[in-house]
């Protein structure tokens, strides 16, 4: 029986909106080609949607490393499901989708159920937790890296490894010139800046309130300026305006990272991902990080070993956009940035050209394409 007449079974692992994404448009594109695929796994809705049938909604319960306690005896429980699952069912390839804490354990059962696993989206081990490179090198059999000086790294340390490119981007295209902003007619007293507090409860909980209080602040020195604010899905706006402080006003969009960062001037973006989209939109922005103050500098100043914090400025590899990570008080200083920001119309057009010449090499593969491919031969 030839590989596209035989069935085969993926299993799927995503803990996260953005991982949940990824491996929806990565179902879609096997989906098109010609081998009979039957998904099953855990996720969220796009992943539902795209024809996965869930074990478990995960997508969107995950949990920030500072506030994973209250999480364990949950996902301790889902681990043993997926074990038990794994253990006794027929799946051709298990493929795990970042949140690395999660998928190790869901990669260590696939390899005791002697599947092989794709690991979508490489664990930041060379910004921090180094020494987990021995787990990976143990339950990995090919790693996809969005980050293109992670397929260097992660070869130099016997990894099969391949840059696919940054899924976030496959929708915008390889070009993204026609996104730098000109700033040409711009003023300060007219600014629109998008408000993107993170898809995570834990995020919105630490972010919102001190992001609605920047926004205030500078308010108080131009009065034209107007807001939007981004919500990963209907439950998180519902959230965020059960959160809306008395004074401030706000439009609302759902699931529009890239369209609004194209359409706005500036942007305050919570650390991760969304930044990358925020980037290749031609948006500066402030990038905002909440931790525990004391957690932070007895564990984590120690843990990171990157010279900058945000993916932006790693991939830049100097400052180009400020960043407050972590963010512990004040929001004074955030907003005295930002406004000085928004009176530098030059400073605007270099720092937006820059981050669309940065993210350039991210979006030139299509990465559901690039991941399909993989995927296929892995399977043959």
């Amino acid at each position: 029986m030839s590989g596209e007449e035989k069935k085969y079974r993926i299993f799927l692992s995503a803990a996260e909106p953005s991982a949940d994404a990824h491996c929806a448009g990565l179902i879609t594109a096997l989906k098109k080609s010609s081998y009979n695929i039957e998904f099953i796994g855990v996720g969220g809705f796009k992943m539902a949607e795209a024809g996965c049938e869930l074990l478990e909604v995960t997508a969107g319960k995950a949990a920030m490393i500072y506030n994973a306690f209250r999480h364990i005896i949950r996902y301790m429980k889902l681990i043993r499901r997926i074990k038990h699952f794994l253990k006794n069912s027929k799946i051709d390839l298990v493929i795990v989708c970042d949140s690395p804490a999660f998928n190790f354990h869901v990669a260590k059962a696939a390899k005791k159920a002697g599947i092989k696993t794709v690991f979508y989206v490489a664990p930041q081990l060379w910004a921090w937790a180094g020494w987990r490179i021995k787990k990976l090198q143990k339950y990995c059999d090919k790693l996809c890296c969005i980050l293109p000086f992670e397929e260097d790294w992660f070869s130099q340390k016997g990894i099969d490894v391949s840059f696919v490119g940054n899924p976030l981007l496959d929708e915008l295209g390889p070009d993204l010139s026609r996104n730098k902003k000109s700033y040409s007619n711009f003023e300060p007293g007219r600014a629109h800046i998008a408000l993107m507090p993170g898809s995570r409860a834990a995020e919105i909980d630490s972010l919102w309130l001190p992001m609605q209080r920047i926004a205030m602040k500078i308010k108080q020195k131009y009065a034209g300026v107007r807001f939007t604010t981004v919500a990963v899905d209907t439950e998180k706006e519902k959230i965020l305006k059960d959160k809306q402080i008395a004074g401030f006003s706000c439009e609302y969009k759902i699931s529009a990272v890239s369209n609004v960062a194209r359409s706005v001037d500036f942007t305050i973006v919570a650390s991760g991902s969304a930044t990358l989209q925020v980037a290749a939109a031609g948006c500066p922005m402030v990038i905002m990080y909440q931790s525990s103050k004391v957690l932070w500098h007895l564990v984590g100043r120690w843990l990171v070993k990157t010279k900058h914090l945000s993916l932006v400025n790693i991939l830049a590899d100097k400052k180009l956009v400020p960043e407050f990570m972590p963010y512990f008080a004040s929001t004074e200083p955030i907003a005295e940035v930002i406004e000085n920001l928004l009176a530098d119309k030059s400073k605007l057009f270099r720092v937006s050209r820059e981050l669309v010449e940065l993210t350039e090499p991210l979006a030139a593969n299509n990465a559901g394409e690039q991941v399909k491919e993989i995927v296929i031969k892995m399977l043959e």
